[in-house]
């Protein structure tokens, strides 16, 4: 047995498998495994009330409802102003509706776009913006949706890591024109793999129904080229049973970020992100942030000395979108151009953060640090 045994930098929220069993059952008796059975049909009614919004659409998986989300929007060519740190599905999604991706710079007190570089890449081109909440830290919401007022741009919001998030008291998930969410294994709340798309209106949410079941309005119509992107009945029964542990997951997690936040308060060199007034969190993240010159160690070398004791954090968000072959080419993506990004990029190292962690291993990781 090990010493030291592993530590994972995340770990999946898991059903009580006796309950997850008995809901395996009825799917088995019902025959029905998929096309909008009665898990799914539950489970949309239950998230959307839980998430504070009035029309949500499940999905297979995350990245779906970013695709869908631009085409139900009608965006066929032009340029989408985004942000170089996130995951890579953020601007994959751009690309594969034959759109292009502009990057813009973040800033550093909370990782995310930065409204006051926009407005400079704004052309005559540019038809959308698709800020990200990173790390489930709010986005500045009224400064973007005023440019894109004023230059009458749609805003969609990447709100892959922001399931539950709040601010004064309301669902960030209502902000902008769509907003979509991942409920992947490592996330907060997971459906094994799954997603969800937040929009506005019953019209709305009629369509992007339609564009994830192929684009099918009835038994023999086809009212557009649409994707396969329905959530089957197992992970509908999943997500219902994760549905109900889910805040306690959300508050042992709190609890880890408290001691963490103690613990790197007192180390010279690190920093974190500071948390925003009136926001209720999710704690899905804890990135911290590795000053070599005060820290005396580069954010390579502890990410390897944490893995050389079984400790498993994530540079995340490492390397930049901008940086990958598919992307680095344009203009946009010079280094010079997004010189807090590539900062952050270079610094970060999320520590382990899931409802599992004990006081015992937090307390290891931070005398490992």
């Amino acid at each position: 047995m090990s010493i030291n045994p592993q530590i994972t930098v995340t770990s999946p929220l898991l059903p009580d498998l006796q309950e997850f069993s008995s809901y395996l059952q009825q799917i088995w008796d019902s025959r029905w495994i998929t096309n909008n059975g009665s898990f799914h049909q539950q489970l949309e009614k239950a998230l959307a009330e839980y998430l504070g919004v009035e029309y949500l659409s499940l999905f297979t998986n995350g990245t779906l409802p970013l695709i869908t989300s631009l085409q139900a929007l009608g965006l066929t060519k032009g340029e989408v102003i985004t942000t170089p740190y996130s995951f890579v599905a953020t601007t994959h999604s751009i690309w594969w509706n034959g759109l292009t991706p502009v990057f813009v710079d973040i800033d550093p007190s909370t990782g995310n776009i930065d409204p006051s570089k926009i407005e400079a890449a704004i052309t005559p081109n540019t038809v959308a913006i698709m800020p990200v909440h990173v790390y489930g830290q709010p986005c500045d919401n009224k400064r973007i949706d005023a440019i894109a007022k004023k230059h009458s741009l749609k805003v969609i919001y990447d709100a892959a890591h922001a399931f539950s998030v709040r601010k004064d008291g309301q669902s960030i998930l209502n902000w902008g024109d769509i907003s979509t969410l991942s409920f992947h294994a490592t996330k907060v709340y997971g459906t094994i793999e799954g997603g969800a798309l937040i929009c506005h209106s019953a019209e709305m949410k009629y369509q992007i129904d339609n564009l994830r079941n192929f684009g099918f309005r009835g038994e023999t119509t086809i009212v557009a080229p649409g994707i396969n992107g329905k959530m089957d009945e197992v992970r509908a029964a999943f997500g219902l049973l994760n549905l109900k542990q889910v805040d306690a997951a959300i508050d042992a997690r709190r609890k880890v970020a408290i001691l963490y936040r103690q613990a790197i308060n007192q180390i010279e060199g690190l920093t974190y992100l500071p948390e925003q007034p009136n926001v209720q969190y999710n704690y899905g993240y804890f990135p911290i942030f590795i000053d070599e010159a005060k820290y005396g160690m580069s954010r390579d070398a502890l990410y390897e000395k944490l893995k050389a004791n079984n400790i498993f954090g994530r540079r995340y968000f490492y390397p930049l979108i901008s940086t990958l072959n598919p992307y680095k080419e344009y203009p946009s993506a010079l280094p010079s151009n997004l010189p807090v990004a590539t900062k952050m990029a270079n610094q970060v190292l999320c520590l382990p953060m899931h409802h599992e962690l004990t006081q015992e291993d937090v307390e290891r990781i931070i005398n490992t640090i």
